[in-house]
């Protein structure tokens, strides 16, 4: 298989995360023969420092002829003036916007090796496999807006969501569930906004188009609870814009760390059919954590999110879920033996650096995907960057 892969590595440890998410997609065409090319584009601060822009029309012309495109992060204290006429964030709003990747996928998986980094009990970990369904491209974060100013203090922000955009999200969210033998819990908070009132409607009417999935709502401040108190309560929660982005950062420590939560932003998923075919569906995938400008350059950072987002990527996007299993095996591997960064190592592990710990991740993929090898050479399957 060939396939175009646009790479944004972004600010601050972005750079650093990308880098081994592709040494992990190389030894995937490598072992599986496959040919993967690779375009180097600019977003977010970055950008701006070289143009001027966040998101500089050729990073969207490049990403929007890509296959799939890995990103990093954008940000940091350079530009974090939020009354700055231009900021990085602006560069991945307008991304999401171009690529029309509306479900944001932020799967939550509990490693067993990993209970102790997290600051929950330990009984309440066991068994946790959730995704959070985030609607991303509407709501507050893309509503009218005003910022306040000396002459008028008030600021406002205001969520907006249409029935298609919601029935959209709803479709996804259930389909998903299908996949995963699981049900769907729909997070809103209709006791008190409007916006969330027509939430409920609709996800309500779409659930009916599938009878076979078990389906509940809950309000937003009694799933934040919830998640905390009985995470393995929950498969599939589908929700808007803000409320995903908060309980997405929530559930990170279920895992013990953002760095080890991956995303995907897609348009739609995968069908049997689109399994067949060369590229079922763009989308973006990055890791949920922020550039972490405090520890950049260091060596520190966890890599997992990313490379997890490259397994997701070649899932979603690319359709070789074989691929994707292989990754998530090595990177499930690498843990089980012990690799740990040091948001994830406790006082009885040496942590490892970012390279060491893509290093590791590399290794125990080249064992998994070893019966692969001589197909893929017979193939002629090789990287071009």
């Amino acid at each position: 298989m060939k396939a175009r892969i646009a790479i944004l590595p972004g600010d601050g440890v972005g750079p650093e995360v990308v880098a081994e998410a592709v040494k992990v997609l190389d030894t995937v065409a490598d072992r599986f023969g496959h040919t993967w090319t690779f375009t180097d584009a600019l977003i977010g601060g970055s950008a701006i420092d070289a143009t001027g822009d966040p998101l500089p029309p050729e990073t969207l012309k490049t990403c929007q002829s890509a296959d799939a495109v890995l990103l990093g992060a954008v940000g940091g204290p350079k530009w974090s003036d939020p009354l700055a006429p231009v900021r990085p964030e602006q560069g991945l709003l307008g991304l999401r916007k171009g690529l029309g990747v509306f479900a944001n996928l932020r799967p939550v998986r509990v490693y067993p090796e990993l209970i102790p980094a997290s600051p929950l009990r330990a009984d309440l970990l066991h068994g946790v496999d959730l995704v959070i369904v985030r609607e991303l491209t509407s709501g507050i974060y893309f509503g009218n807006h005003k910022e306040a100013t000396a002459d008028s203090p008030t600021a406002y922000d205001t969520m907006t969501y249409a029935d298609p955009e919601v029935r959209r999200i709803a479709r996804i969210a259930f389909q998903l569930a299908r996949s995963r033998c699981g049900r769907v819990m729909s997070v809103d908070k209709a006791n008190v906004l409007a916006s969330s009132r027509l939430w409920r409607q609709v996800v309500n009417d779409v659930a009916g188009e599938y009878p076979d999935v078990p389906f509940e709502t809950m309000l937003v401040d009694a799933a934040a609870m919830h998640l905390l108190r009985c995470p393995s309560d929950f498969d599939v929660v589908v929700t808007s814009n803000m409320f995903g982005d908060i309980l997405a950062d929530e559930a990170s420590m279920l895992v013990g760390s953002m760095g080890m939560l991956p995303s995907a932003s897609v348009a739609q998923l995968p069908t049997m059919e689109h399994q067949a075919s060369s590229h079922p569906t763009t989308g973006l995938y990055e890791p949920i954590h922020g550039s972490a400008p405090d520890i950049a350059g260091t060596g520190t950072v966890n890599p997992l999110a990313t490379i997890l987002s490259a397994a997701m990527l070649l899932r979603y996007s690319l359709g070789l879920d074989a691929e994707a299993g292989a990754v998530d095996t090595a990177v499930s591997n690498a843990l089980a033996d012990g690799l740990r960064t040091p948001d994830i190592a406790g006082p009885e592990i040496s942590a490892i650096s970012t390279r060491e710990m893509g290093n590791g991740v590399v290794e125990r993929l080249e064992r998994i995907a070893a019966p692969h090898l001589a197909a893929a050479t017979a193939q002629g399957g090789s990287h071009a960057q």
